[in-house]
This record gives C-alpha cells, structure tokens and sequence, in this order.
C-alpha cells in the first residue's frame, strides 16, 4: 500500500485494484489495525483490510481534525417536515473506544446528532429529547414509562409529524409493546430502530436504519413500529408492529422478525411498501394510559419442571405470571413425577391470574387437542391465542394495573383477549 500523509478527519481516497471509494478517514481500534476504516458520504462506514488496498491518495485535509469534518449544520427550514427525536441508549447511540476497542455510549446528545448528520438534512429536528442514556437491557418498567410520557407530549404538539426513537436491541420489543398498550389514541407514526454496530465501525447498519425510520415518521400511518435492516444487505428495510416482533438473532443486521404475520411495512431510502392495512393518520388526541402492575412474571416451562417456583410467587405478593409452555400449550401433566396441575389450581385461588402462550414462538395455543391441555384449562389458566410470551407479559402488568379492570377474573380474562394493538391474529401468516 502506497500511503501519503494523512490522518484521521482527512477526506481520502482509497485506491483498490479496480475501483476506489472516496470519505473521512476514521481511527480503528487497537486490535484491528490492520483495518482501514472510511466514512462515506452517505455516512456509511466501511472498512477495508490494508493489504486489498492499492495506494491512498489525500483530498483534502481537515484543518480542525474533527473525525466529521465534512458534516453540515441542520438549519430550519419552512419548507421541511418537523419530526422529533427520542435518544435512549444503545449500540446506535455509541461509539467505539479506539484504546480498548470496545463499544461505549456517547458522552452527550449532541456528539450523537454530530454522528447522523446525513440523515437529518431533509427535515427540521426540532425536538430532541433524552429521558435517560440505557443499554436497553438496564431497561424496566419505570424506563418504559419515562418513554411513553415524552411520546405523548411530543404527539400533541401539532408541528411535530413523526416521532423516531433511538434504542438498544436486547429489549427493543419489550419497548414497542409497553408503548403499543401505554398510548391511546395514537395519530402519528411512533418509529423505534436501532444498530448492531455503531456508525463508526464497518459495515454499521445505523445509517439505513435511521434513513428508513425517518421514511415512516413522515408517512401517513400512526402505529408503533420497529424498524430494522429486512436482510444481511444494506438496501431496505422491514417496518413490524410493535406487538408482533422478536429479536430471533443476536448479532445479524436483520435481528428482528415478524411472528405469525409479515411485516406492516417494506421501506426503502426512497419509498413505502405497505404489506397489510395501516392505521392513519388522524386529529386524535392521544392519552397516557400507563397503569401497571410490576408484580408479575414470566416463567418457562421445561421437561420436569417443579411446580414450587409458583409458591415463590405467591409468598412475594406476585399478582400474575405468564407461562410460556410447551408446544400448544402444555407444562407437566398428571402422568409427570412434577405435576403442575393441582399447584396450578391452587395458586390461582389465591387470587394470582395466570395464563399461557407457546414457547414455540410461530403458531398459537389450543388447550383442547390433548388431555394435559384441557386439565390445565380447567384450572382457570388464560390461554393468549397467538400472542408471542413479551408481548403477553407487557400487556399482563398493564391489565393489571387497572384498578377497575381487577375487580373478578371476568374481567381480567375479557381484557387479556381484547385485541389492544394487534397483539392477536386472526389468520397465522409466515
């Protein structure tokens, strides 16, 4: 590699054998010095491994050293949509650690608006809020709550058109439920998206993440939806109801699926795909509806379980637990050496609602194809259909949280198979 003198911040070109790239020299960490990292203008960072590259030729030298120097202030502009931004944490909200090569969460909001700049031009951010800086899976219902508040605020004031949320992915479905149940009314697009890696590392998947949130919060619908990279690729994106998406992957671009429906949404830098009918845009006023019970539960069955965690719960005041069972709906029998039957229906006259969805993620549960199933529904267990075990653990605590909702079990069972926010299906669909 022929090199000429240049340094981080300096705008270069990368000669290959056959093409070049030209961007912003960034700094690799310690350990992956081998690797020459460029940030292009479209913000996209890609790396290189210094022995593919021919010979680097400098452009322009960045006087300040500033890491962005080619970045351009936002100004507002009368002929831009106003959205506003919600920055909670996350891989999308870091950066690496040249020293220790590890990630690390920015010092400030605004070092992180410095680091999507790109993104940002085509409207006028005119709020920008952060109601704490989490990795998500420091997250709890008090989190959820601070969330759902600054949404509401910022979905009545009539300038703003779309709400985007910044987060980290260990949680991010737990987040979309809590807002799907928590807002009432909803009349404008609320858009949470994330990273697998930060804008500064190759191949970061923050860009077109943020570029396809941003589509939704200036479309015509207003749901909570995910938004995320649909594929290994960096070319679209898939938008998926808050209430019918799982993390299924731990580090690929496109972690997040769909459950038992496809994706609301197909979304690419330029425009919208809408898969299946969307709520609109409306003159509702929305309203905070965040009542929840932080006692409840959620416990996996497995093969001989002991049924005593049960009597744990109930000596901790616990109010309800969900039990994501085994295939249809199954934990251990009357034929089991651990037989969940009797606890089961001594737990729930104590007063403790419990109910059942599926481990088995895609498909729903039918207590009455095996006799185990049918002696579980006859101790009172509340069968959730379809419902993925987050979504029914979120919706769970926020049912209970309603003092007049909690009055007799009739009550509770009508409210946990209502269909809120598309949290059930009718028709499975892959």
């Amino acid at each position: 590699m022929k090199k000429t003198n240049f340094d981080v911040g300096d705008f270069i070109e990368i000669n290959l054998s056959k093409t070049s790239y030209q961007g912003v020299f960034m700094d690799s960490p310690v350990d992956e010095k081998e690797t020459l990292l460029l940030k292009l203008d479209s913000g996209y960072v890609i790396g290189f491994n210094k022995k593919d590259i021919f010979s680097i030729t400098l452009l322009k030298k960045n006087k300040n050293k500033l890491l962005n120097s080619n970045e351009k202030k936002i100004e507002f502009d009368n002929k831009k949509s106003n959205i506003a931004l919600i920055v909670t944490g996350g891989t999308i909200a870091s950066k690496l650690d040249n020293q220790t090569g590890a990630v690390k969460p920015v010092d400030n909001i605004q070092e992180f608006l410095e680091t999507y700049p790109e993104v940002f031009n085509s409207v006028n951010l005119i709020k920008v809020e952060s109601p704490f800086m989490k990795l998500s899976e420091d997250m709890g219902f008090k989190d959820w709550k601070k969330i759902a508040k600054v949404c509401v605020n910022l979905l009545n004031d009539n300038n703003i058109k779309g709400i985007i949320i910044t987060h980290g992915t260990d949680t991010l479905h737990y987040t979309s439920n809590a807002l799907s149940f928590f807002i009432r009314n909803l009349n404008k697009p609320i858009v949470l998206t994330y990273s697998q890696k930060s804008i500064d590392r190759g191949s970061s998947d923050a860009y077109l993440n943020l570029k396809c949130a941003l589509n939704v919060a200036l479309s015509d619908i207003a749901e909570v939806v995910l938004v995320g990279h649909a594929s290994f690729n960096d070319n679209y994106c898939y938008g998926f109801l808050g209430t019918k998406v799982r993390k299924l992957h731990t580090s690929k671009r496109d972690a997040f699926k769909s459950v038992n429906t496809k994706p609301l949404l197909t979304i690419y830098p330029n425009r919208i795909e809408k898969n299946f009918e969307c709520k609109n845009r409306n003159k509702l006023k929305p309203k905070l509806n965040d009542s929840f019970e932080e006692k409840i539960a959620l416990i996996k069955i497995y093969p001989n379980q002991n049924p005593d965690i049960l009597e744990y719960y109930s000596k901790k005041g616990y109010k309800g637990i969900i039990l994501e069972m085994t295939g249809l709906g199954h934990c251990p029998g009357k034929k089991s050496d651990n037989s969940w039957i009797n606890p089961l229906k001594k737990i729930q006259k104590k007063g403790i609602i419990i109910c059942g969805v599926s481990q088995c993620i895609f498909g729903r549960v039918n207590p009455l194809v095996y006799s185990t199933g049918r002696e579980i529904l006859k101790t009172g267990v509340i069968y959730l259909e379809d419902m993925l075990a987050e979504t029914a653990f979120v919706k769970l605590g926020w049912v209970l949280g309603h003092k007049d909702w909690i009055k007799n079990k009739k009550i509770i069972k009508q409210k946990m198979l209502e269909n809120f926010a598309g949290e059930f299906n009718e028709r499975i669909e892959e």
